[in-house]
């Protein structure tokens, strides 16, 4: 599977480094979601992609967290309090059971109308997906 995953990264000019390792990452995908809520989901997310999948950090080290929150400009000490506190466990709880009930088993999962995706795709394929759902694309100038 891990060797399958490096193809694909290598594909699609992504990073990712020899992983050793798979670690929880409940309480990272609790500070996304935090994240999110203060305008930094998509940078919080890109460093916790990068420091997993190419540089082997373990994200279930609340060090290791703290430094991706430091990184992105957030507060550390809030995201101490939202670590200490799970403020977000429950809003996690809530996509992993819609989740389930979509039956993804995979990240990243792409769904538009009744067809799916699933794990890392390329350009082509997402374009092909979306204009199979009646979505004109824009052309670009």
């Amino acid at each position: 599977m891990v060797s399958h995953l490096k193809r694909t990264a290598d594909e699609l000019g992504l990073p990712f480094g020899d992983r050793t390792m798979t670690c929880n990452s409940r309480l990272a995908q609790e500070l996304g979601l935090w994240a999110e809520s203060r305008g930094k989901g998509d940078s919080f997310h890109m460093a916790a992609f990068g420091a997993y999948f190419a540089d082997g950090i373990n994200l279930a080290k609340i060090p290791n967290l703290l430094q991706l929150v430091k990184n992105i400009g957030l507060p550390l000490e809030e995201a101490e309090g939202v670590l200490a506190s799970r403020s977000f466990k429950k809003a996690v709880d809530q996509d992993w059971a819609e989740s389930k009930f979509k039956s993804i088993t995979a990240v990243p999962t792409f769904i538009m109308g009744h067809h799916k995706l699933v794990g890392a795709q390329s350009y082509e394929n997402l374009v092909q997906l979306v204009t199979e759902n009646g979505i004109e694309m824009k052309k670009r100038p």
